[in-house]
């Protein structure tokens, strides 16, 4: 059974021709290492229900106007439009679509409450302050709904996502990287990621991202990197840590950055903190792995081999009763969108991760 059959046979997705089509297509983008292992010796029957069970659970969270009840308890990278898009993030990963599968209104759903934040400068957030909102949800915002525009091609999504590029093209600050509001002052290398590779999906989907943007924020990156390999929060902080880790070689990826001795330092730097080798990951263990899993997936090989399974096995393991996991401070909502988002990975369905 070759991948397209598996994913029609695994996931009901028979009369989805069009992201089958767009996947398969774009699955030429990353070529896969001799020996690695293929998405259906990774993602097995209990990976299946595991994240069934995970989207049953994001669908009953789901107010009817798209929005997660979860959000409004939280700050930061799980607050307000944050959560709504990753649980958009997470339908569409498992081969959902706009208007079509079986999350597809779901789908419709978070992507009408994000629409419905992105003010008049382009910034997506709540303008009620019902939350304690910044760039995180701006840039998962961005990508999100840069994956729904290059899907639908419909206008207002596209001139409200334009305004959001141009608000984070305003906003990156001059050493190239972003932080927690939208004024080019200060910068740190966990907002900055979440700007690349927002602008990276926009970009992919026909928005014009200028190029110097671009040449800025893999300064600002590179200028993150340690000696060891690690990277920090912020260029000189002088200790890095597993989550700037995976966000700094996740970055040189999206950027475009494909190879070379600060891609192979970095992902040594990852592999020792591969889920099993160490107890523990402390504070944001879902950022961390959602970033880890993607620098894992384009690095591929025994990289990919080696971690996907432990991750994977130990999100198994993890998942509670009602196919939620515990909050690790961004909310259970988020929890449950990124745990996810990282499992299905290997299905290779979201463009932005097939770079």
């Amino acid at each position: 059974m070759d991948r397209r059959d598996y994913l029609k046979a695994s996931l009901g997705l028979a009369s989805l021709g069009l992201p089958l089509a767009w996947a398969s297509d774009l699955w030429a983008d990353r070529k896969a290492s001799p020996n690695e292992k293929s998405p259906a010796e990774l993602v097995n029957d209990a990976t299946l229900a595991a994240i069934e069970k995970a989207h049953q659970y994001l669908v009953r969270k789901q107010v009817r106007d798209g929005k997660y009840r979860g959000a409004f308890a939280n700050s930061g990278y799980g607050a307000g439009v944050a959560s709504t898009s990753l649980a958009g993030l997470s339908f569409m990963a498992g081969g959902s679509v706009p208007g079509d599968g079986k999350y597809g209104r779901n789908v419709d759903l978070c992507a009408e409450y994000v629409l419905n934040n992105v003010q008049d400068s382009g910034y997506i957030a709540l303008s009620d302050n019902s939350v304690h909102e910044n760039m995180y949800g701006h840039g998962f915002s961005m990508l999100f709904l840069a994956q729904v525009y290059g899907m639908t091609r419909k206008r207002e999504i596209g001139e409200k996502l334009r305004r959001a590029v141009d608000l984070t093209v305003k906003a990156q600050n001059n050493q190239g990287g972003w932080r927690y509001q939208p004024q080019p002052v200060d910068a740190d290398l966990s907002v900055t990621i979440c700007q690349i590779m927002g602008l990276r999906a926009a970009r992919d989907a026909g928005i014009h991202v200028p190029d110097d943007v671009r040449e800025k924020c893999i300064a600002y990156v590179r200028k993150s990197r340690n000696r060891d390999g690690s990277f920090s929060y912020m260029p000189g902080s002088g200790h890095g840590s597993p989550a700037m880790t995976a966000a700094g070689v996740t970055s040189l990826y999206s950027a475009g950055i494909y190879e070379g001795e600060e891609i192979e330092q970095g992902l040594k730097a990852i592999d020792r903190t591969r889920p099993g080798k160490m107890a523990g990951m402390g504070g944001h263990y879902f950022y961390t792995h959602y970033y880890s899993v993607q620098a894992m997936w384009h690095a591929g090989g025994e990289y990919w081999n080696n971690w996907y399974p432990a991750i994977r096995d130990e999100l198994l393991k993890s998942q509670q009763p009602d196919g939620s996991w515990a909050n690790d401070g961004g909310g259970p909502e988020y929890s449950a969108a990124m745990a996810t988002i990282i499992l299905q990975i290997p299905l290779n369905y979201l463009p932005v991760f097939a770079a």
